[in-house]
């Protein structure tokens, strides 16, 4: 069906705008475009997404690793329409969608906040749910009202499959009333959150892999359909097959199982989704590596203490030097009271240059873990201050946002980055 005319309309600036912001040197421009079409014609989500099977994908952590996994899991069912830079507000759905307006299926990163009304606009055929905890409290507020409204847009789409992660609380009360359920057990390595039951209040008590809650005796954790261990994703059926990724961390392991869950939901094959997903490797700048000069550079992303703790512990301590960078802009959240909540007690036996915009803040928290550190603000001087060898770089959003630019200009050459061997207990 042709698109209305306010809708061509809106796709024509769009267009307009992109160009305008690349001849302009402003960047891709495709939140630009998203913005202005958006603008013109409110609705436009909604027109462009219809008939497009689509899957969205949410969470605190991991949403751009597992949609990009999703996306390479549902290739062989048909063009796949995604966000190759992970901008998951509207701006950057819109933009996505307008420039794959053919494409039959469309894997989706959707902010936790905005996923009721992208929900209503693009009806998606599943829905997969990673994990929530505490994020920039200025911005997101309190993680309970969160887990509400996802339960509330949930209710609203009956119709849609949830691939929901068993192991995390809040994500199993968001989903636990959903008409079809596909549970995971894709792990749960900050609790921090889900001390207390959402829907009760009362305590949750933990007694190894189970949950349950004290004050809902039917609200415990479901038995996942899906799991992994340290060599193999296991499914419905009796499916095993070994799982192999080029990105690094146990978390990683549970966004691919949730993500070819997903897949087989809509169809996929299972063999050719985990195979699919093992070709998943630097998604936006995590996982990259560069060649600076004398300096082999890693570069890790984290955005809240959950992210921290698990990227913590993606850091090879065997690598010649560290950079931690924390800025402290609107995106990241202007409150950092949260570098407490994250054990950078791990540190004690290395040498942290403490840098970003908020290196003083980060500083004082590494002093008081008795890790060794000096502050260089610069984090690409940081870099360039530590001896030869390889540097491991650990940064919050804005940081590693301006970082990868300012590799980018100082020539810094892309490398293939090694996935570090994996160690995990097996997950039922």
């Amino acid at each position: 069906m042709p698109l209305p005319l306010r809708t061509r309309t809106a796709l024509a600036a769009a267009t307009a705008a992109r160009w305008a912001s690349r001849a302009a040197g402003r960047g891709k421009g495709s939140m630009i475009g998203g913005l202005v079409a958006a603008k013109i014609d409110p609705s436009i989500m909604a027109r462009l997404a219809d008939g497009k099977r689509t899957v969205l994908v949410t969470g605190t952590n991991g949403k751009s690793t597992t949609t990009r996994m999703a996306a390479a899991a549902l290739a062989g069912l048909g063009e796949v329409c995604t966000q190759a830079d992970g901008a998951n507000m509207d701006a950057g759905i819109i933009a996505a969608l307008s420039l794959a307006r053919s494409a039959p299926i469309a894997a989706l990163e959707v902010d936790e906040l905005h996923v009721p009304h992208v929900a209503d606009a693009t009806s998606p055929e599943a829905l997969v749910l990673l994990n929530l905890s505490r994020d920039q409290l200025d911005r997101v507020g309190e993680i309970n009202a969160i887990e509400r409204r996802l339960r509330a847009g949930i209710e609203a789409h009956p119709e849609t499959v949830v691939i929901a992660n068993c192991d995390d609380v809040l994500v199993t009360s968001a989903a636990f009333g959903a008409r079809e359920v596909v549970w995971v057990a894709a792990g749960s390595g900050w609790v921090g959150d889900s001390v207390s039951c959402p829907r009760s209040g009362e305590p949750i008590v933990r007694r190894g892999e189970d949950w349950y809650s004290t004050g809902d005796e039917g609200f415990r954790r479901p038995a996942p359909q899906w799991w992994f261990d340290d060599e193999n994703i296991y499914g419905p059926g009796g499916f095993r097959a070994r799982l192999t990724l080029a990105v690094p961390g146990r978390a990683n392991r549970g966004n691919a199982t949730q993500a070819v869950a997903a897949a087989v939901a809509m169809g996929a094959d299972p063999a050719a989704a985990v195979t699919a997903v093992g070709t998943v490797g630097e998604v936006a700048g995590r996982y990259g590596s560069h060649q600076l000069g004398e300096h082999r550079i890693r570069t890790l992303l984290a955005k809240n203490p959950a992210g921290w703790q698990e990227a913590l512990s993606m850091i090879d301590q065997d690598a010649d030097s560290l950079v931690i960078a924390v800025n402290g802009q609107v995106p990241d959240g202007e409150d950092l009271s949260w570098l407490w909540d994250v054990r950078f007690e791990a540190f004690e036996t290395m040498h942290v240059i403490s840098s970003g915009e908020r290196a003083a803040d980060l500083g004082v928290r590494l002093l008081y873990a008795g890790a060794e550190h000096t502050t260089v603000a610069d984090p690409l001087a940081a870099i360039e201050s530590c001896p030869p060898g390889r540097v491991e770089v650990l940064a919050n959003y804005t940081a590693f946002r301006d970082l990868n630019t300012a590799l980018e200009r100082a020539g810094a050459q892309p490398l293939d980055p090694a996935a570090a061997p994996e160690k995990q207990e097996p997950r039922r």
